[in-house]
């Protein structure tokens, strides 16, 4: 069984965001990039864990972007990874992404094609659904915790108020969250490895993106808190009348 895991870049989490072109684009100096910890610490170690049970025989990284985002698959492939794709375009279309994937992913008979939960960066969770409707495959998202037997899987998934069990025959798509595996640090020997693993750039397909990002904003500040004492009934019930507001 080949699986295909899905990744792509996002700013560190301590990276100072500031946009440029009129507020139309990231500002990409300086800016750390990792892979997409999702991606990373549950999707792409849960394959590996499937391929050292015996269960699938190659886990091969596939991500959309320009060279920039060529660090991050070596990294992939230094924590086990055997090969990788890197579609070349640059595009931050849920739609135009996803397409770029299915259409590699049928091309080469994945049997799983396995995604985050979510992007840290948008967040728009979107990805893994819309690859799965593209290959007229079934999806199960969030989940938790997953296992193949006899081809049919079976996976946790997580649930307003609880979890749901899901049984289901492969091929398949899944995305993975927080639960369904544990972080791996790349050895030397693996980083030495990735340097000789193959990586092989394919020309974007012929697919219009949906979205077009106009402009980007940052939060409003957060205004002073204002300590009230525990007696002070009144001006607490004051304040939250005149001044709170409900979000």
């Amino acid at each position: 069984m080949k699986i295909l895991v899905c990744l792509t870049k996002a700013p560190d989490t301590t990276t100072k965001i500031s946009f440029t072109e009129n507020d139309s684009k990231l500002n990409e100096a300086g800016v750390q990039w990792i892979i997409n910890p999702y991606d990373e610490w549950y999707s792409l170690v849960r394959a590996l864990e499937l391929k050292e049970a015996g269960i699938a025989t190659d886990v091969h990284i596939i991500s959309v972007g320009k060279a920039d985002v060529e660090p991050i698959i070596r990294k992939a492939l230094a924590i086990g990874g055997d090969e990788a794709i890197r579609i070349d375009a640059d595009s931050n279309d849920s739609f135009f992404i996803a397409s770029q994937i299915a259409e590699y992913a049928k091309a080469n008979q994945y049997e799983l094609v396995m995604t985050g939960k979510e992007s840290i960066d948008y967040n728009n969770s979107s990805i893994g659904a819309m690859i799965a409707e593209l290959l007229d495959r079934p999806f199960i998202s969030h989940v938790l915790n997953f296992n193949i037997q006899n081809g049919e899987t079976t996976s946790v998934r997580e649930i307003e108020g609880g979890e749901e069990t899901d049984t289901c025959p492969l091929p398949l798509v899944i995305s993975c969250q927080k639960g369904l595996a544990e972080q791996r640090i790349p050895n030397m020997r693996g980083i030495m490895a990735s340097r000789t693993k193959p990586l092989k750039v394919v020309p974007a397909s012929n697919s219009e993106p949906l979205t077009e990002i106009i402009s980007y904003e940052m939060p409003p500040q957060k205004s002073g808190v204002k300590m009230i004492s525990p007696d002070n009934v009144d001006e607490l019930v004051k304040l939250l009348h005149e001044e709170a507001k409900v979000i």
